[in-house]
């Protein structure tokens, strides 16, 4: 809870500025207030929501909770406190509500495309600079499962790392002996060659990228036969029109910045009684 803290905490300094212009001369007493949706989707933020109300002194009861649907008119939360507070916390509490839920509900729809079949569905690092936390936690709250945090997660050897190695068997056999023994090393490929001198190399996961479904078809055949432990994904033009095909293919995992980049924020509005 230490980072959640410190960012919502960060988000009221923001917005305050100096310090709420209304602060001083808002009406004494407490008041009601509720957040409602305009919007249809998933909801998510309120792991957040609540600790920038414990922060900012606020009774804060929430009627929707992470992963509910919401439907359009729905009461997500009822607030109660001074005004002052009340309306200084109000932008920052919808946006991080409204930023979340976009991102569930988009996590949500892919899901949903192929939450019959036996594949995992990531989201990537394609996120909003210090808001990677918050984002995959939406992404998580919407279904889909987070791919790498950060560089310290896993060895991955993109199309920009191969061109700096020159023999990549001996590259890979000399970070195994560096890199933490549970770490996995993942290398991006873009053609079935590459794809057959990775697995040959050691490579523990296989990033299929930009590759058609008939491409990737091919490399799931040739990793059953020679290469079982390796595990697939497939990566590049991932969207929901398309993500079935994908995940119809046999890989382990499909990956999709568009989860998080591509989401459009939930419409919320909070209204006082």
């Amino acid at each position: 809870m230490i980072n959640i803290k410190k960012f919502v905490k960060n988000a009221i300094i923001e917005d305050n500025g100096r310090g709420d212009l209304f602060f001083d001369v808002a009406p004494k007493g407490r008041f009601t207030a509720r957040v409602i949706s305009k919007d249809n989707g998933i909801f998510a933020g309120e792991l957040y929501a609540k600790a920038l109300a414990k922060t900012e002194k606020f009774d804060c009861k929430f009627l929707k909770h992470d992963g509910e649907v919401l439907k359009k008119g729905d009461i997500i939360a009822e607030l109660e406190g001074k005004a002052s507070i009340l309306l200084s916390s109000e932008r920052t509490f919808l946006n991080i509500l409204q930023h979340a839920s976009g991102i569930a509900t988009m996590a949500n729809r892919f899901v949903s495309k192929v939450n019959d079949l036996e594949v995992a569905l990531l989201d990537t690092r394609k996120t909003r600079p210090l808001l990677r936390d918050f984002e995959k936690y939406a992404s998580r709250v919407g279904g889909a499962i987070n791919h790498r945090l950060g560089l310290d997660d896993c060895l991955m050897l993109k199309d920009t790392h191969l061109r700096t190695i020159k023999d990549l068997k001996s590259f890979i056999k000399d970070a195994k002996k560096r890199i933490s023994w549970v770490t996995k090393i993942e290398i991006e490929c873009e053609t079935f060659n590459q794809v057959k001198e990775a697995m040959e190399a050691g490579g523990d996961i296989i990033m299929c990228d930009n590759m058609s479904p008939d491409q990737i078809k091919a490399v799931v055949k040739f990793r059953n036969e020679e290469h079982p432990h390796v595990l697939l994904e497939a990566s590049g033009n991932i969207s929901l029109d398309t993500v079935r095909m994908y995940a119809e293919t046999g890989v382990d995992a499909l990956s999709s910045g568009s989860i998080i980049h591509q989401a459009t924020w939930l419409d919320f509005s909070m209204k006082f009684d």
